[in-house]
C-alpha cells in the first residue's frame, strides 16, 4: 500500500499545478491591459484617453449667429464638460475689440481681409482655414411690394435701400457688384452688420437691402430674395482661425475642426452657406 499513497501524492501535487496555472492565466484572457495601456470599457470606449475640456469665447461674424450657435450645442453635446460662448458682430468690430485686448479663443471672419488683419499682426496663428462662401441677395418685404427685379431697381429715387458700411464685408461686396453693374447706390443708411440691413427690411424702416444669401433663407418668411446676376463677382470667403492668446488652444483647436468637418459643413450647408 505504500507506493500506492506515493503515487496518489504526486498525482494530487500535479492537479493542483494545473489549477495554480489555469487561475494565473485566467485574467489575460478577459482583455486586461497592462500599465500605462489604454484599454476599452463595456461600451467600446477609450479608457485614459483625453479630449476637450473648458470655456471656450468665439467672435464669428453676425451672418453665422444661426449656424454658429446650433454648431456650439452640437460641439457641447459631443464633448460633455466644455462651454462656447458667442460674440457676434460684424467682422470689423469684432477685429477691434481683439486688437484691444478683448479676450476671445477663436475668430471666424465673413471674409478674408479681416481675418488678415490678425494674421498680419501675429495675432491668430496656426490656422486660419477656409470653411464657407457666402453671396449678396437683394432683401424685400414678402410678396415684394416694390416689385424689385434686379441690382439696377434699387438706384430708384422712391426706394428706401439700407446696406453695409464699407468696412465690413457685405459692405466691401455690395461695393463689388455695384462696380460689376455700372451703378451708384445711395442707401439711406449703412449698417455695421449684415443682420441690421436684415432688421431694417424685416421691420418695414426700409424697402430693400443688400444681404447674405443665408440671411434670407434664415429670416424665417420675414422677407423674400431677390437673386441678381451680378452676386457672383463678390462671392465671400469666411475663414476660421484659433487666435494666439487663446486660454484654451486645444479646444479652440477642436472647435475650429469641428466647423470644418463633415458634421458642420452640413449644418452650414443647409443654411445656404457654399463650400469655400
Amino acid at each position: 500500500m505504500k507506493p500506492l499513497l506515493r503515487t496518489s501524492s504526486a498525482l494530487a501535487l500535479v492537479v493542483a499545478g494545473l489549477t495554480l496555472t489555469a487561475c494565473t492565466t485566467l485574467p489575460a484572457t478577459s482583455g486586461a491591459t497592462g500599465s500605462g495601456a489604454t484599454g476599452t470599457t463595456a461600451s467600446g470606449t477609450a479608457t485614459g484617453s483625453t479630449g476637450p475640456t473648458g470655456s471656450i469665447t468665439v467672435f464669428a461674424a453676425a451672418s453665422l449667429q444661426r449656424t454658429f450657435t446650433e454648431l456650439g450645442k452640437r460641439f457641447e453635446q459631443q464633448h460633455p464638460g466644455t462651454t462656447v460662448t458667442f460674440s457676434f458682430a460684424g467682422s470689423s468690430d469684432l477685429v477691434s475689440q481683439i486688437r484691444n485686448g478683448a479676450p476671445a479663443d477663436v475668430f471666424a471672419s465673413a471674409d478674408e481681409a479681416n481675418m488678415a488683419k490678425l494674421t498680419s499682426t501675429d495675432l491668430a496663428t496656426g490656422w486660419p482655414r477656409d470653411f464657407a462662401t457666402n453671396t449678396l441677395e437683394i432683401a424685400v418685404a414678402p410678396g415684394n411690394p416694390e416689385h424689385v427685379e434686379d441690382l439696377r431697381d434699387l438706384t430708384a429715387s422712391d426706394l428706401q435701400v439700407v446696406t453695409c458700411a464699407a468696412p465690413v464685408p457685405c459692405g466691401a461686396a455690395t461695393a463689388e457688384v455695384e462696380r460689376a453693374a455700372g451703378i451708384e447706390l445711395r442707401p439711406v443708411s449703412e449698417e455695421q452688420s449684415v443682420t441690421d440691413v436684415l432688421g431694417k427690411v424685416e421691420s418695414g424702416q426700409a424697402d430693400a437691402g443688400l444681404v447674405y444669401v443665408t440671411d434670407v433663407e434664415g429670416s424665417g418668411g420675414k422677407v423674400e430674395g431677390v437673386p441678381f446676376a451680378e452676386s457672383s463677382t463678390a462671392v465671400n470667403t469666411y475663414p476660421i482661425g484659433v487666435l494666439k492668446e487663446s486660454a484654451n488652444p486645444e479646444t479652440a483647436a477642436s472647435f475650429a475642426a469641428y466647423v470644418r468637418s463633415d458634421a458642420g459643413r452640413k449644418v452650414l450647408t443647409d443654411a445656404g452657406f457654399g463650400a469655400p
